[in-house]
């Protein structure tokens, strides 16, 4: 059997700017922040957690070859691009785009309150597809759920992903634990979104923590209080 190997990536220590209407924190390498440490996690390249005043966003903007996941966990977003496609995301939604050969979007906030979001970035396993974009909602605002948001099947009413990753949402009650058998040939990238978490009887979490997994065959985690996380399955 093989050791677990964790990877902590505390809050604190993550990149940071702040454009007035933006506000982001990086855990990977992006636009001006670089950090040869923090490149990508297998086939995950970004995870931006921004948060995005009122009226302001994003201005139209190219993408191509990525798969990006944006996970609303507060406010309002409005999406645009240039194959047609529009949305209007809450705390229950998620998108994904297959940016493929190219496009352009935007991505504003259209309400009063601040937008405060997840903007994921994978790595695809195909080049060269059609671009496309689809929305979905699920339950995640539910203390106590456990959800797969994307998947390469589209299994369990899942959101599609040109990669062999699972992006999952979990809340889990005080004192209750979530146990997921990972398989010692896989890796798991968790996000903390609120509460607090025990991973392994051995690595607390608090919001904005990260932690990599790799050669586990499975992972415990319990909640010392309520508490919600991204969970990603990955090659």
């Amino acid at each position: 059997m093989q050791t677990p190997i964790y990877k902590v990536r505390p809050s604190e220590d993550r990149g940071r700017a702040d454009h007035g209407w933006l506000k982001a924190t990086h855990s990977f390498s992006f636009g001006s922040y670089y950090d040869p440490k923090h490149i990508h996690f297998r086939t995950l390249r970004v995870l931006n957690q921004d948060k995005i005043a009122p009226h302001s966003g994003f201005p139209t903007h190219p993408h191509d070859e990525m798969e990006i996941v944006t996970i609303v966990l507060s406010g309002l977003l409005e999406h645009k691009d240039s194959t047609g496609n529009t949305g209007i995301l809450s705390e229950t939604d998620v998108q994904v785009m297959h940016a493929g050969t190219g496009l352009t979007h935007s991505e504003k906030n259209p309400g009063d309150n601040e937008l405060h979001l997840l903007q994921i970035w994978l790595i695809p396993n195909k080049k060269g597809v059609t671009p496309s974009w689809q929305q979905q909602s699920f339950d995640m605002t539910s203390r106590e759920h456990d959800l797969l948001l994307c998947s390469p099947s589209a299994h369990n009413n899942s959101l599609p992903l040109h990669q062999d990753a699972e992006i999952r949402s979990v809340g889990i009650g005080a004192q209750q634990t979530w146990t997921y058998t990972l398989g010692n040939t896989r890796h798991a990238w968790l996000h903390m979104i609120y509460g607090s978490i025990t991973i392994d009887q051995q690595h607390v979490l608090h919001p904005g923590d990260s932690i990599g997994i790799s050669q586990a065959d499975s992972v415990s985690i319990t909640a010392t209080e309520d508490a919600r996380f991204i969970w990603f399955d990955l090659a």
